[in-house]
């Protein structure tokens, strides 16, 4: 069973808004924290987002904040991101992934064990 995968990327124009969602195994969603990473080619992953079991403290990093809102399901096992006023930067694959670390909240690609296939996002300007 695939633990993580992504789906609702496409193609936007800029100033849009697009809602992905990650659909998680029972197992993976109950990790400490969810999060959303973000790779264009020729670079390594970004940090996104990320929101711990329970949906509490959702945090969204610097480069996307007061754009994009991460939130989650527990019923459905379903994390969102809801992504508004989409620039062209923003174009990127975006990863679900799935982190057991509790203390500091992770943020780093290497603190993140489950990991989906990514769903593409493009900003067109």
């Amino acid at each position: 069973q695939v633990p993580l995968v992504e789906s609702g990327g496409g193609l936007v124009q800029a100033g849009g808004s697009l809602r992905l969602s990650c659909a998680a195994s029972g197992r993976t969603f109950s990790m400490a924290y969810m999060g959303w990473f973000r790779q264009t080619p020729g670079k390594e992953r970004e940090f996104v987002a990320r929101i711990d079991r329970s949906g509490g403290s959702p945090y969204s990093e610097e480069i996307v904040k007061g754009r994009c809102t991460i939130s989650r399901d527990n019923a459905k096992n379903v994390v969102y991101l809801q992504m508004n006023d989409l620039k062209p930067e923003d174009t990127a694959v975006y990863y679900c992934a799935a982190s057991s670390f509790l203390y500091p909240p992770p943020d780093r690609e290497s603190q993140y064990v489950y990991w989906g296939q990514g769903t593409q996002v493009t900003v067109s300007s």
